[in-house]
């Protein structure tokens, strides 16, 4: 698939000016979208960089999600395209966790709700529990006086898999799951907030999990 053209509009209003990308073949474009002006094109067509994708896999622990009781469908979305970016294994959506048959996943999953698998489940506890008997790592990552910086934690880079455990954007993880995590991590934040957006939070710790340490760069090992 060939990469999307876009082009660079400019208002030709004086009072406004608005500067804005476009497809090159959107038409509708060639009227401001801020003051109904007419615009004139200031950069020619290009098109949208991508990211090289690795031609081998990374030297990181498979690692799967699980999202208990995420209330917003539109952070699902964004945890979805980030698991796809970073390689996760599986998605386990719980409890409210909206799954991709909601077209607000979609509209910031981008198609990667069709890339990488998915389950649901009524019970994240009980998803917990069949981790637990196939040994596999569970990390919850949540603020709190039991938690630490992930990025201070000692670091096992092969091992069982890793389950990163991500909770409701208000009430935070089910108790009954932090009770049988193996590590509680969470963001170090030096600003007014205590706390960041979960997908934000969660595309921080998943790819810290799988290129945090080292990292494929052209046959070179790069530590974190």
């Amino acid at each position: 698939m060939s990469a999307s053209r876009y082009i660079i509009n400019q208002c030709l209003n004086i009072n406004c000016q608005f500067r804005f990308p476009a497809r090159e073949d959107d038409f509708h474009q060639k009227i401001c979208p801020k003051c109904g002006s007419n615009t004139r094109i200031v950069e020619p067509e290009h098109p949208t960089q991508r990211v090289k994708i690795l031609d081998r896999p990374v030297d990181g622990p498979q690692v799967e999600a699980l999202l208990d009781n995420i209330r917003s469908s539109l952070n699902v979305g964004s945890i979805f395209r980030t698991a796809d970016g970073a390689g996760l294994s599986r998605i386990h959506l719980c409890g409210i966790s909206a799954t991709p048959d909601n077209p607000k996943v979609a509209k910031t999953a981008l198609g990667a709700e069709f890339a990488i698998p998915w389950m649901y489940h009524l019970d994240g506890l009980s998803v917990i529990n069949t981790f637990i008997d196939k040994g596999y790592r569970i990390w919850a990552l949540e603020g709190g006086p039991k938690s630490q910086s992930i990025f201070s934690l000692p670091y096992e880079l092969h091992g069982p898999p890793i389950v990163l455990v991500v909770g409701n954007e208000v009430s935070g993880i089910d108790p009954g799951i932090l009770n049988h995590c193996d590590r509680i991590v969470a963001i170090p934040m030096e600003g007014f907030k205590r706390s960041l957006n979960v997908a934000v939070a969660f595309g921080i710790a998943a790819y810290f999990l799988r290129f945090g340490i080292t990292i494929s760069n052209h046959g070179e090992n790069i530590k974190s």
